[in-house]
């Protein structure tokens, strides 16, 4: 049965290839898709790490292996596969782009500067 936010089988194999292949040394590490699961739990849900459910493993392998991927390139290579199959089905729209730009005016105490004391 396949969960909320979890990945089909045919979307799994679409990326799988993707991901660091495992050390062949030390101890064997847990299963890339559980753990993908679990961080995409996580980012949709916007749950706290910690309330990651026990199926896809301790949250801390699951934020180390985050930090990994982010940090090695592995979702931008996703994000970029994913991209040219969509491009290839035809599913992308070049015509249309959007644009969000938003203004929001802050004090200069929000960027660090100190308030100035109110006299009394």
């Amino acid at each position: 049965m396949q969960r909320r936010y979890e990945l089909s089988d045919d979307a799994w194999h679409l990326i799988q290839d993707l991901f660091p292949p495992p050390k062949k040394m030390g101890r064997p590490r847990r299963d890339d898709r559980t753990l993908f699961n679990g961080i995409f739990w996580i980012l949709c849900s916007g749950a706290a790490w910690r309330d990651l459910p026990e199926r896809y493993g301790p949250w801390q392998t699951a934020f180390d292996r985050f930090c990994k991927w982010k940090q090695d390139g592995t979702f931008d290579r996703i994000v970029e596969k994913l991209h040219l199959k969509l491009d290839e089905d035809g599913l992308l729209d070049y015509a249309t782009w959007m644009m969000d730009a938003t203004h929001i005016r802050a004090t200069q105490a929000a960027a660090g500067a100190k308030k100035k004391e109110q006299r009394g």
